[in-house]
């Protein structure tokens, strides 16, 4: 039988292969303690002329001097070693020899050996479990993460691994324990428990504005349903939402047949549990990691502030790369009320979207005044990717 590869975001199934790393790392050790051992042999062999028989302290003192010159000399190859390392693996590996890492890390990370031996068609001889490798600067909470009881229920600390994969660590390790479950209807009550968020009434899907949305227009920069399906060629059948918030776009996508993914995460709110009691995709997934999907396979991704990410333009720009590797040619770009904080912002989007050159289908900029009484200018726009 062959192998499976699973790969989600940038390697959550690492493999190595021996024949690169392990060679060279194994070269290198052996060129530094042959290295080593010579300069200890000259050091102990060299007598100087100077020097007599009868002068101990001179004596003494020299061959101290010359064994701390070595033992320098042997912690600056180690450390040259160790960032060698690091360059053939390709990333900055979690320091597992540290006293307060959780031996639930330590075992999760440690490679293991392929039960058949080498793998004919891949050559790989052992699987190296991986986190993201921004954990490694989080190491501490990532090993308060990792400590739990082993077939156990798993603590509630989704805030804690929340703020990890926020910090960059993701995606996060495996654990053997068993998640906690909510009863049916605790669904149910999540928008009477969470009316005073940002997203006030967002849960209320019997007598809120969640009821009319993408249905009916508040403003001109509210695009509908019907309307942006209408522009596509080729026909909708699957598509990406970014930031969904409760799902209602992929719910009103349901009804049209088309199954909608939705990335988001639980901040300030149940949102994932909320969008599965729909009978929805939610996806736990940040806007730092790669998005786990092939290219070319959406014919539609739809996105509102999701495209906000800190304000920093080389990010927006490694986000949109993203988008448009999922997207298939002819797809449809949906921007939803993207909120422009500034002129600046506004033009740099603008500049980055004409860069890929999509077809502007529909480009709408529009006001809004906000719950504070202030204005606020908003962007929507349908955008096609070219054809080859």
């Amino acid at each position: 039988m062959g192998s499976v590869s699973l790969k989600i975001g940038e390697g959550t199934a690492r493999f190595k292969r021996a024949s690169v790393c392990s060679s060279a790392v194994n070269l290198l050790m052996l060129f530094s303690v042959i290295t080593t051992n010579l300069f200890a042999w000259y050091a102990f062999s060299y007598h100087p002329k100077t020097l007599h028989n009868h002068h101990y302290p001179e004596n003494i003192s020299l061959i101290s001097e010359r064994v701390s010159l070595i033992l320098r000399e042997i912690e600056s190859s180690q450390k040259k070693l160790a960032q060698m390392e690091k360059q053939i693996l390709g990333y900055e590996s979690i320091d597992l020899s540290r006293p307060n890492i959780a031996n639930e890390l330590k075992e999760f990370l440690n490679s293991h050996q392929l039960p058949l031996g080498k793998d004919s068609r891949t050559g790989i001889t052992e699987m190296v479990a991986s986190v993201g490798h921004s954990c490694e600067k989080s190491a501490d909470l990532l090993s308060q993460y990792m400590s739990y009881k082993v077939n156990g229920l798993c603590p509630d600390d989704w805030s804690l691994g929340q703020k990890l994969i926020l910090q960059g660590c993701e995606p996060l390790p495996r654990r053997r324990c068993f998640a906690k479950t909510l009863p049916k209807w605790v669904c149910s009550l999540f928008h009477f428990h969470y009316g005073r968020m940002d997203c006030a009434g967002c849960f209320d899907i019997v007598r809120g504005y969640e009821t009319q949305k993408y249905v009916k227009a508040r403003s001109k920069n509210d695009f509908l349903i019907d309307d942006v399906l209408a522009m596509g060629s080729g026909g909708t059948r699957i598509g990406f939402d970014i930031g969904g918030g409760s799902g209602t776009f992929a719910a009103r996508m349901a009804e049209r047949n088309v199954t909608v993914v939705t990335a988001t995460l639980n901040i300030d709110a149940p949102f994932n549990e909320f969008i599965a009691s729909r009978g929805l995709f939610p996806l736990y997934l940040s806007l730092d990691q790669r998005f786990p999907f092939y290219d070319n396979v959406y014919d539609l991704v739809h996105a509102a502030n999701g495209l906000d990410v800190g304000g920093r333009p080389e990010k927006l720009e490694f986000l949109m790369f993203d988008i448009d590797r999922v997207l298939r040619a002819g797809g449809l770009l949906w921007l939803d009320n993207f909120y422009c904080s500034t002129d600046d912002k506004k033009r740099a989007l603008t500049r980055l979207i004409e860069r890929f050159g999509y077809k502007k289908l529909k480009w709408v900029v529009g006001e809004r005044v906000n719950g504070s009484g202030k204005s606020e200018v908003y962007l929507s726009a349908v955008l096609q990717k070219p054809l080859p």
